[in-house]
């Protein structure tokens, strides 16, 4: 059989938090991807076994070949539109953020503008290919509900609702819009934005969010109502290493844009 190179892949992280060391972590120590370069945008005086810089100007003078945020809302606001203007295709961790429109539109104007694109993962849930697929055939409903240990919530408004270190038993503390969930918690309800965005959009979307010490990890379920299909899917997501807010299956689903741009197959 006839070998074939793979030419270098060069990746930007912004970001070296849980999900960005994790990811690079992944990266490294996968074969099929030791044609992959990082190079991590960080804080300064930051250090981390990788190349790094510290603004956004360096990371692109190193002209990455695709570039993933990971660091929050801000970074989603403050770095990503410069990213998408220099022509680099962003992959957006932070979807919650693109519940304030005039970041979204501010977003997408700048991948048209660069030749870029805005790249939205599914991130913890599943389905979203589905769901996105289903448009056409008119989506009726879209029901989300986030359930989350009480220590996940921690340092969120679900703090001021009830008292998260007392609880004995499941509490829903939110139930509104997906875009006031997604603006209202913003590490803990990115799965509600991407749903949002795949199906009937953020005003259109209802999230449910509870906290229940009975919770084996993050419990994501959907429930949706379409002209061509309706399913129900349920994910049960194990935390991340350091951070209960986030399931691991976050950083797998950023390691999987990696991977279908790296290799010849994408799926």
């Amino acid at each position: 059989m006839k070998e074939t190179k793979q030419q270098q892949l060069h990746v930007g992280l912004i970001g070296f938090g849980s999900i960005g060391s994790t990811l690079a972590e992944f990266v490294t120590k996968d074969p099929a991807l030791a044609h992959v370069r990082l190079t991590i945008l960080v804080r300064k005086g930051r250090n981390t076994p990788f190349a790094t810089v510290d603004d956004t100007e360096a990371l692109l003078t190193s002209a990455p070949d695709l570039i993933i945020e990971c660091a929050g809302h801000s970074a989603a606001k403050d770095i990503v539109p410069n990213c998408l203007l220099a022509g680099r295709d962003t992959v957006v961790a932070s979807i919650g953020a693109l519940a304030d429109d005039a970041l979204h539109d501010r977003l997408v104007t700048c991948a048209a503008e660069g030749g870029a694109r805005l790249i939205l993962p599914a991130g913890a849930i599943g389905g979203i290919d589905l769901l996105s697929a289903l448009r056409p055939s008119g989506i009726t409903e879209v029901v989300y509900e986030g359930r989350k240990p009480p220590k996940a919530w921690k340092g969120s408004p679900a703090e001021k609702a009830c008292d998260l270190e007392a609880l004995t038993e499941a509490t829903t503390f939110f139930e509104g819009s997906a875009r006031h969930a997604a603006l209202s918690y913003p590490k803990n309800a990115n799965v509600a934005a991407t749903l949002a965005l795949a199906g009937l959009g953020f005003d259109g979307m209802r999230a449910k969010l509870i906290a229940d010490p009975a919770a084996p990890g993050n419990t994501h379920t959907c429930l949706v109502t379409a002209g061509g299909a309706d399913y129900q899917i349920v994910i049960t997501g194990k935390a991340a290493p350091g951070n209960a807010r986030t399931s691991i299956a976050t950083v797998y689903s950023l390691l999987r844009e990696i991977t279908n741009r790296a290799g010849p197959v994408a799926i």
